[in-house]
């Protein structure tokens, strides 16, 4: 008995230190790496700063007694929160000016003024034609000689109380309720240079620079550019600011006044909305410029946004180059032309239906490659379509990646290429001889067909098919090639040959599904078929026409987006247009008046 006593703690503790070193290998394994855990520390700390650095308002930092840049109520040593120096409700009067002049003094010049509106008041939202806090200006600029020789014109708008000047020399001018904001009207823009010629003539549609198109340049030197269209809004905000403690932006646009302890409301001009390809070159035949300016009241969390965009242009320009931020540009002018031109419902369904698209996309990926491995026959199959697939997807990547292309569609044709190739060792036996090399060098490769193939019939009515389609698909593939060369741009031979291929197989691919369909007549069956992911796909041609004309893609993929909906739903109606289950087969009318039924 004693010894079993004796014994029982120690048996009792085996389990527990078991236990406890599963327990700890356990907590081992769950454990990150140390870099996991620093770069999650690091992600935390900064949205932190940011979000405190967002709502952050009035601290006070300590300033020596004396200190010329406190202000003047600051005697205790510690900087006060400032006011703002316009009150609410308060009467301003605006003036804006336009000329040459980078620091502006012509007060006197009439042709100067552009606009002088009096008996605005600040942070009204229900005043101007529209009573919407909205005032409008239309006229037109005379263009100085310098401009049109690549020059620059600047606007100056100030904000001054009722009957006071903003001219300095005037005996009316008062500098404490006078606020001034200038900035450069025009933009300095390099035109993108036409990378395109007929390859037997050399002449092109566009201006071309031969020299620089060699030396891969693909802009022409900058030159003086201008929008028709800008707004300028005086930000209505009340909030006490403490100097030396602002979040970034606004340190950049708040300007104090320390004598009185004030600070002047933002005077910002927004050209968010200015489209990149709404700029027009400034030159001897632009005499007369039209220049529309819009003011308007804007709360200081929309203006925050607008800030936002504009810091991460700068930081864009900065890090990108020149050439590759106005390509940017170019991009965001997609997305500018959504949101502006496009109804708010058709916004909102397009991206619920973008949504759908990637599901289905995702599930006739799924189940292409759930067919594929699931498939031990290839009996019905047509092998020379998995390899025609791979050469379409090949040259429609290639042909993507060689134009300017949205990145989702090159993901995505990525992705469907890797699944065509995938599908060759799924169709056909691949072994590599490693004893008999080419040259010494490259292992000789044999490619035998599956015996489910060569025994029954497919691949007799496979090669027929082809044969038949071989007859009038090559003269057209010439025919095209000569027109393409003939009449069309390319940037090289290269992009004739992508240009070509791809051209061709939109226009004469649909007939490609010949094969298929021959095959499934002459069997009479279609139970061999990916039926689920041909639906998935068939739904998808619906969304794809939609996004043909929202994304950013060539015109030929565009084109190719309606193509295939007369590829895919013939295939889909012809060998798939009912499915009823009945006593464990499937009813499936291959042909108008033909029920098959499979088990």
């Amino acid at each position: 008995m004693a010894d079993a006593a004796a014994i029982a703690p120690v048996a009792g503790e085996a389990p527990a230190a078991a236990a406890g070193d599963a327990q700890q290998g356990g907590e081992q394994q769950q454990r990150p790496n140390g870099w996991a855990m620093v770069k999650g520390f690091i992600v935390r700390m900064l949205i932190i700063y940011f979000i405190s650095s967002l709502f952050r308002r009035g601290q006070q930092p300590q300033t020596a007694p004396g200190d010329p840049s406190a202000p003047a109520s600051a005697g205790s040593g510690f900087r006060v929160p400032c006011q703002n120096i316009f009150p609410k409700n308060s009467k301003l009067d605006l003036w804006i000016f336009v000329n040459e002049q980078q620091n502006f003094t012509r007060f006197n010049e009439a042709s100067d003024l552009f606009w002088h509106q009096p008996g605005l008041v600040y942070g009204d939202w229900e005043s101007g034609e529209n009573r919407d806090g909205v005032y409008y200006k239309h006229g037109k600029i005379k263009v100085p000689e310098t401009v049109m020789k690549n020059g620059s014109l600047y606007i100056h708008t100030f904000v001054v109380r009722p009957g006071n000047s903003p001219d300095p020399s005037s005996r009316y001018h008062d500098k404490r309720y006078t606020m001034h904001s200038g900035r450069m009207l025009t933009k300095y823009k390099r035109r993108r240079v036409s990378n395109t010629q007929n390859l037997i003539t050399g002449s092109t549609e566009g201006p071309l620079d031969k020299e620089g198109l060699a030396g891969g340049t693909t802009h022409l030197p900058p030159s003086t550019h201008w929008h028709p269209n800008l707004t300028i809004s005086l930000i209505d905000d009340h909030t006490p600011w403490t100097p030396g403690s602002l979040p970034p932006p606004l340190d950049e646009y708040v300007q104090f006044h320390p004598p009185t302890n004030e600070y002047y409301p933002i005077l910002y001009y927004n050209d968010y909305w200015n489209l990149n390809s709404d700029y027009m070159p400034v030159n001897d035949t632009t005499p007369l410029l039209n220049l529309t300016v819009t003011f308007q009241p804007l709360s200081l969390f929309r203006w925050q946004l607008y800030a936002a965009q504009s810091m991460r242009n700068k930081w864009y320009g900065a890090f990108l180059g020149e050439d590759t931020f106005q390509e940017s540009d170019e991009e965001q002018d997609t997305l500018k032309r959504t949101l502006v031109e496009t109804n708010p419902y058709l916004l909102a369904l397009t991206v619920v239906v973008s949504l759908v698209h990637s599901v289905f996309e995702f599930l006739a990926f799924k189940n292409d490659i759930q067919f594929w491995r699931s498939r031990q026959s290839l009996e019905g199959l047509s092998v020379r379509s998995v390899f025609f697939s791979v050469f379409q997807s090949v040259v429609v990547l290639l042909y993507v990646m060689d134009n300017e292309t949205n990145f989702v569609v090159r993901v995505s044709v990525f992705v469907g290429l890797l699944i065509e190739l995938w599908k060759i060792k799924k169709v056909v036996d691949i072994q590599v001889d490693w004893t008999a090399k080419l040259l010494g060098l490259i292992p000789r490769v044999h490619i035998r067909e599956k015996s489910t193939y060569t025994e029954s019939p497919t691949k007799k009515y496979d090669q027929m098919a082809f044969r038949y389609l071989s007859w009038l698909l090559f003269p057209l593939l010439g025919m095209y090639a000569v027109y393409s060369l003939l009449y069309q741009e390319h940037k090289s031979w290269y992009s004739w040959v992508l240009s070509m291929l791809y051209g061709f197989l939109l226009t004469f691919g649909f007939i490609m599904m010949t094969p298929q369909l021959f095959i499934n007549y002459k069997m009479k069956s279609v139970a061999h078929l990916p039926w689920r992911m041909l639906t998935y796909k068939a739904l998808n041609t619906f969304i794809d026409d939609i996004f043909a004309f929202v994304i950013r893609m060539p015109t030929l993929y565009r084109i190719g987006c309606l193509r295939d909906a007369l590829e895919i739903w013939p295939e889909v109606i012809t060998t798939r247009t009912t499915c009823s289950r009945a006593g464990g087969g499937i009813t499936i009318p291959t042909l108008p008046g033909v029920a098959l039924t499979s088990s």
